[in-house]
């Protein structure tokens, strides 16, 4: 009930400063889709006829949508909780009754929600740009983004945890943030030439599935024929593993932190 009322309370807050910054939230939608179809033209454009490439372009342009997805969610963690502890709010919200991990469910939600649809009319954009085709299945769509959402708070958890305890983690952030859309970007079902040990690595970080899945569904039409994908079951089982470990190490640091005292220290 508790995270009901704190995810209430997320969405009016997201609701009145979309409000009142309309107008940074379009510039900021038509900014991204000028930025990508950019990257787009200068990466693939040059080796042939748009129709050519299109369905290539739609394919990297949909797996950096689902980088910077993974970039934001992940630094809703690393760098909110750096900003709160900055500004003292961080002790305050771990004085409410229903701790940081559930604001920090509810507030990634949010913003989850609110980046999935920014981010879509985006790579509509860039389809409708290089005449390419995107396949819309609502509920294995849902479903995928649910599991990538999952997945990524979960890794989201460990890596914000650390930022109660080191405080200062900026740098490693900003790796694993960007190592996150290059996972995206390229992801492709098989990854020949690879090492096995190195392919089963790459299917257990969290962004690498949920690409793979996301474009057979959209840009391949799979529907529902992508259950039958062997990603899709890496994605449940790396949605498993990061979110559980990942609020386990969490609570963990904030107790360690609690302890010892410097919780809202920076």
């Amino acid at each position: 009930m508790g995270f009901f009322l704190v995810l209430k309370a997320e969405i009016v807050r997201g609701m009145i400063v979309m409000r009142r910054y309309w107008f940074a939230s379009l510039t900021g939608i038509f900014i991204g889709y000028g930025m990508l179809l950019m990257l787009i033209q200068a990466l693939m454009y040059g080796r042939g006829h748009i129709e050519d490439m299109a369905e290539q372009a739609v394919d990297g342009g949909l797996g950096f949508i689902i980088g910077i997805f993974a970039f934001g969610i992940v630094g809703l963690f690393t760098q909110g909780l750096q900003g709160m502890a900055r500004t003292g709010e961080l002790e305050q919200v771990c004085m409410s009754p229903h701790g940081l991990v559930t604001n920090f469910l509810a507030r990634s939600l949010v913003a989850a929600v609110s980046s999935i649809v920014s981010l879509s009319i985006i790579i509509a954009l860039i389809a409708w740009s290089v005449e390419g085709t995107l396949h819309f299945a609502p509920l294995p769509t849902v479903l995928l983004l649910a599991l990538t959402y999952l997945n990524l708070i979960g890794f989201g958890f460990m890596v914000g945890g650390l930022v109660l305890i080191f405080k200062q983690t900026g740098q490693i952030a900003m790796i694993i943030r960007l190592a996150m859309i290059g996972l995206a970007f390229p992801a492709q079902e098989s990854l020949e030439g690879w090492p096995i040990s190195l392919r089963v690595i790459v299917h257990v970080l969290p962004v690498t599935n949920a690409s793979i899945c996301l474009k057979e569904v959209l840009i391949d039409g799979a529907g529902w024929a992508v259950f039958e994908n062997y990603a899709f079951y890496f994605l449940i089982l790396s949605c498993l593993l990061w979110t559980t470990l990942g609020i386990a190490c969490f609570r963990y640091m904030e107790n360690w932190s609690r302890d010892k005292g410097t919780l809202g220290a920076y």
